[in-house]
């Protein structure tokens, strides 16, 4: 496997350069290979067949995941920030019959070097693709996620085109933000930079301020990246909306940076700008766990704000007349339980290219909204655009099928007062069709079942809740 090549050669000629960190150790090459090489055998001894991950972001997570590589052990990553429900459904749906992390009723703790493993007999066992290495669970827009299954083959693929379309930057340490069980993070901030020959700094992620799966603490993110300094950061656009936030008030914040990846929904191109007149190196991408993540991506060079960049080169993207992005060359082995994946792979993102080959994304196809008078928009546009705007924390907007539209805000604490003016200026940069007519307040939340782990809308849960509320606004009754 190329990674570990990758890691045997500078453990050879360079032993001693850093490998992985957190906050109060650092690896080696040469040591990392060394432990990842031992725990690989101390799994295979274990008769291990699928192991579920279940830890916080550090050192032990990037051993384990990487040792169950090098073993051929299915490793099934559990996001921290799931539901007790969803945990509940990925153990059971993957069939795992090896668990690392803490305590569940029905598993049973058997010694094993300084890990809490877990063992049980599953009740079934979901036939896997073959040749699967890894298996990622979507957020999804339902309680049950989807267990989509990689290759090893497929993963190092899109890490190698990874670290190629970066390497102009030379980047030489990465700080791990996000959960490494999102896939996203898990290939840019472990396998990429071991690749490049870097060092990955991986605290927990209380230590960078994350809570759950979307709510950060400014302060502490600022206090990470000025102790740690940085080459390289992954964000997705509500991280990069308070890091430019951060930045325009402390703007030496950013000074070790070389290369901030943005992605997991739409940027409004106005905030990428404004990044950049910051001395911010943002450059956006796009891309699906069904993918293996990354499909393009902007970088060093061949950079076009608001643009997701150009495809990878193992990737080939193409346009459905409906507008539909489809991608062949980089597809999943299938999901979890059901039939083989077809290519080319339908993503059900909206998009096109433009005359230098720079990949739009516009919307979801699902989600295109057509007003009562008949014109069409997509609301992620309106969304990413209210991303510029501080007191707008998050934003759902329904237009379908009504004379006016309608959006939800979760408003920013301290922001109260400047709502209005500010609603004010986003309006005055759309169309009419498409502008805010009427708004209310409401709290936008993964804990509160509004929004997917990822931070991206329940659409049509939250329209059942607060339809009531909009058709009132719309005609007036009294609330």
């Amino acid at each position: 496997m190329i990674l570990f090549e990758r890691i045997e050669h500078i453990a050879a000629t360079d032993g001693s350069r850093p490998a992985l960190c957190d906050s109060q150790q650092s690896i080696s090459y040469a040591d990392l290979l060394r432990q990842t090489t031992s725990l690989a055998e101390q799994l295979s001894n274990e008769k291990i067949s699928r192991l579920a991950l279940f830890l916080n972001n550090g050192l032990e997570w990037a051993r384990i995941d990487l040792a169950c590589l090098l073993a051929n052990i299915v490793i099934i990553p559990v996001p921290v920030f799931f539901s007790a429900e969803q945990q509940d459904w990925l153990l059971e749906s993957s069939g795992a019959d090896a668990l690392i992390g803490p305590a569940r009723q029905g598993w049973i703790t058997t010694p094993f070097l300084d890990y809490p493993l877990q063992r049980r007999q599953p009740l079934s066992v979901a036939e896997l693709p073959a040749n699967t290495a890894k298996i990622t669970y979507t957020s999804g827009t339902t309680g049950h996620p989807k267990g989509v299954c990689l290759s090893q083959e497929h993963l190092m693929q899109v890490s190698l085109a990874l670290a190629e379309r970066v390497a102009a930057a030379n980047i030489q340490q990465h700080l791990t933000l996000l959960p490494l069980s999102t896939l996203l993070e898990n290939i840019t901030g472990l396998y990429v930079p071991l690749l490049s020959g870097a060092c990955s700094r991986i605290p927990s992620l209380a230590e960078v301020g994350l809570t759950g799966s979307s709510q950060f603490s400014a302060q502490i993110l600022a206090q990470a990246i000025t102790q740690w300094r940085p080459h390289s950061l992954v964000l997705v656009p509500e991280l990069l909306r308070l890091f430019v936030m951060l930045c325009t008030h402390n703007p030496g914040l950013a000074e070790s940076l070389r290369f901030v990846a943005v992605g997991g929904g739409k940027v409004a191109a106005d905030l990428v700008v404004k990044s950049h007149q910051l001395g911010l190196p943002v450059f956006e991408g796009y891309g699906l766990s069904e993918c293996g993540s990354v499909v393009a991506l902007n970088a060093p060079g061949h950079a076009l704000p608001g643009s997701a960049g150009e495809p990878l080169p193992h990737c080939q993207i193409t346009i459905a007349p409906d507008g539909e992005i489809l991608v062949s060359g980089a597809t999943m082995l299938g999901y979890l339980g059901e039939p083989a994946a077809s290519s080319p792979v339908a993503t059900g993102d909206l998009g096109h290219f433009d005359a230098q080959g720079f990949l739009h994304i516009t919307g979801r196809k699902k989600n295109i909204q057509i007003t009562a008078f008949g014109r069409n928009f997509s609301p992620e546009w309106i969304e990413a655009e209210a991303q510029l705007f501080p007191a707008i924390s998050r934003m759902v907007i329904f237009g379908d099928g009504l004379p006016a539209n309608v959006a939800l805000i979760q408003v920013t604490p301290g922001y109260e007062s400047s709502l209005a003016d500010q609603l004010s200026q986003l309006n005055g940069r759309l169309p009419d069709y498409a502008r805010i007519h009427h708004y209310f307040l409401a709290q936008l939340t993964v804990e509160n079942g509004l929004l997917t782990t990822n931070g991206r809308p329940k659409r049509q849960q939250i329209f059942s809740i607060y339809h009531t509320r909009i058709h009132q606004l719309i005609t007036g009754d009294i609330l």
